[in-house]
């Protein structure tokens, strides 16, 4: 695979693009490849090229990226002002919710009907999704819908105003957690050790929630590349992998792949 410069605004010309009208909300989605589908949330401040580059590696593996637009401008190279004002725009809307403790992001309904769709649309066993930052917590709510058998939560970050709190409202975890054991399903997560954003009390909660249907993977903050403009780590796929063989993110990221044909493949 070639992938395109990741300092410049990547055209996603490599994706087919439609527009998806869903419980009444149109959203534009971005897909390519074959096979099973996957749904690929993005983090904040949106469908960046690094971004991109993971939903690459998706197709490549050999399924079909479903990536919505849920906030930014797709494509784009993070740079501020437009991203502060991309940041702002997440933390007051209705449809996150970020700052709420035991609630569910409504825009999770509009997702998991995406999902069902996609199932609809590419058969197999079922659908992977995974979350980021922003939408990190996403894909355990969207076990809710039964084609999601593979969730992925890379450094899930709300509620941002609370280190130990769930995205997830109690009725909707409990739904969660029960279908996870009839049906013997487990969620990963991943993370930074010294992420500030997504701290250690957050991976406790949702182990005690969880118990063993919670694999949570803790990388060390050395394994983060150092020349990402952002200093803290935090975004285990994306902008803070070392895209070269034997780096922790390297396995991380294969590891989420393997995890999507184990789930997924018939």
């Amino acid at each position: 695979m070639t992938t395109p410069p990741l300092d410049r605004d990547d055209p996603l010309d490599d994706f087919d693009h439609r527009d998806i009208i869903l419980l009444g909300l149109k959203h534009r989605v971005y897909t390519t490849g074959s096979g099973p589908a996957v749904i690929v949330m993005t983090e904040m401040p949106g469908i960046s090229p690094h971004v991109a580059r993971f939903a690459r590696w998706v197709r490549d593996a050999g399924f079909t990226v479903y990536m919505p637009h849920i906030f930014g401008k797709d494509g784009a190279v993070p740079r501020a002002p437009r991203m502060l004002f991309t940041m702002i725009g997440g933390c007051i809307s209705r449809q996150f919710r970020a700052f709420q403790a035991n609630e569910s992001s409504p825009a999770t309904k509009w997702l998991r009907a995406l999902a069902a769709q996609a199932h609809r649309e590419c058969g197999g066993r079922g659908v992977g999704a995974i979350g980021m930052c922003f939408t990190g917590n996403f894909a355990l709510s969207m076990m809710l819908e039964p084609a999601v058998l593979a969730p992925v939560l890379a450094q899930p970050s709300l509620p941002l105003n609370d280190a130990a709190g769930m995205h997830i409202a109690p009725d909707e975890l409990a739904a969660v957690k029960a279908r996870m054991e009839a049906e013997d399903l487990t969620v990963l997560a991943y993370r930074f050790e010294g992420d500030k954003y997504c701290q250690a009390a957050r991976f406790a909660a949702y182990e005690d929630a969880l118990g063993d249907r919670f694999i949570g993977r803790v990388l060390p903050d050395s394994a983060a590349n150092p020349d990402s403009p952002m200093k803290n780590p935090h975004s285990v796929v994306t902008i803070h992998l070392i895209d070269e063989a034997g780096q922790p993110t390297v396995a991380a990221r294969d590891e989420i792949l393997d995890f999507f044909k184990m789930r997924l493949s018939e």
